[in-house]
């Protein structure tokens, strides 16, 4: 009896598990099929060519991933650094297709430890590339265990605990690493010592937004006037990814209100209903603005407070609001707090005080 009840439920098992099987098909079918299939991936260039903006970096690169195919070896270890949204997964995945070669992808918070890493190295083909976004997160053991992967393409596998361990060498294929950080200053000298071609990102200007939205506007499939796209690049805070994501919302506008051409007042009306303003500044943008003119008179004003005044973490505020903030000048940061500028008290449509225009 035990037998057959066993046999019973092995065979309702079975039957589960290819019911679940052919669900997990249809919906993946479904999902083939929908009328909007287009992700951020296929948003991204594949050739260098293709990749807008950047044009000294773009240089620099093409000479050297052509001198490697000339010389025919893999290219020296690549650090990307710059902000957020600037392309640098993009460019590694560029890398690997320009080389004609694997990659494989993985990220320094995924690393836990050494053994990890080693896993990831050992299994590498030759010529492939490793893209390691956000390397300055790696763990301290991993980050030695690189340095050695790096330069003379060996991982150092212990074997047994104790007084007894060894150390077995074991070696790796030719493969070059392409590193992305937004905080290059967090990487350790020896780790950044060891990137033969760092290149920095820099935020775009309104023109090469401007050609992007065009190009992005023609994979999405949504047509849009010359002033839409300036519009759109005027707010997009010279990112490419919040270019292609408001892009979104203004194609989202135009099929709901039935439009066949997105132009400069679809832009508008879309992005006034997400709280972007002329400047690109968003809600929390605006909020720590009129936080340090109205509640605190211009500053200064510290973190803590400021963060507490608009409801947010102080790490929000200070990384996703204080860099472009300080960078299109509608604040500054001194010893004593956080000021708001001349502009600042112009674009929130406040007078400024005489002895706050003196300052600027």
């Amino acid at each position: 009896m035990n037998g057959d009840f066993g046999s019973l439920n092995n065979a309702d098992r079975e039957a589960d598990e290819r019911l679940l099987r052919e669900k997990s098909l249809k919906m993946a079918d479904s999902k083939h099929n929908d009328e909007d299939p287009i992700s951020d991936e296929e948003l991204r260039p594949q050739a260098l060519d293709d990749f807008i903006g950047q044009p000294r970096l773009k240089a620099q690169m093409s000479l050297f991933l052509k001198a490697a195919q000339k010389r025919n070896v893999p290219p020296d270890h690549i650090l990307l650094a710059g902000p957020p949204g600037l392309g640098k997964t993009t460019l590694a995945m560029i890398v690997a297709h320009e080389l004609n070669v694997p990659i494989r992808v993985t990220s320094g918070p995924a690393i836990s430890h050494a053994g990890d890493l080693a896993s990831i190295l050992s299994s590498l083909d030759e010529g492939e590339v490793l893209f390691i976004d956000e390397i300055h997160r790696l763990p301290r053991p991993a980050e030695e265990l690189m340095y050695i992967a790096m330069e003379d393409f060996r991982v150092d596998v212990m074997v047994g605990k104790g007084p007894g361990a060894t150390s077995i060498p074991l070696s790796l294929p030719r493969f070059t690493v392409v590193g992305a950080t937004t905080r290059e200053g967090m990487l350790p000298s020896p780790l950044r010592a060891r990137f033969g071609f760092t290149a920095h990102l820099d935020y775009y200007p309104t023109e090469e937004l401007k050609r992007l939205i065009h190009r992005s506007s023609d994979v999405l499939d949504i047509k849009l006037s010359d002033s839409a796209a300036d519009e759109l690049s005027l707010r997009s805070r010279g990112t490419p990814r919040i270019a292609n994501r408001l892009l979104r919302r203004v194609r989202d506008w135009a099929v709901v209100h039935d439009l066949t051409k997105a132009g400069k007042k679809t832009v508008t009306d879309a992005l006034d209903l997400y709280q972007i303003d002329t400047h690109g500044l968003d809600r929390l943008d605006i909020a720590v603005l009129n936080a340090i003119v109205k509640q605190f008179s211009g500053g200064p004003v510290g973190l803590s407070n400021l963060a507490a005044m608009v409801g947010e973490e102080a790490e929000t505020v200070e990384t996703v609001c204080e860099p472009y903030l300080v960078r299109e000048g509608f604040l500054t940061r001194t010893p004593r707090g956080r000021v708001a500028t001349k502009k600042a008290w112009e674009h929130l449509g406040i007078e400024c005080p005489e002895d706050v225009k003196s300052l600027f």
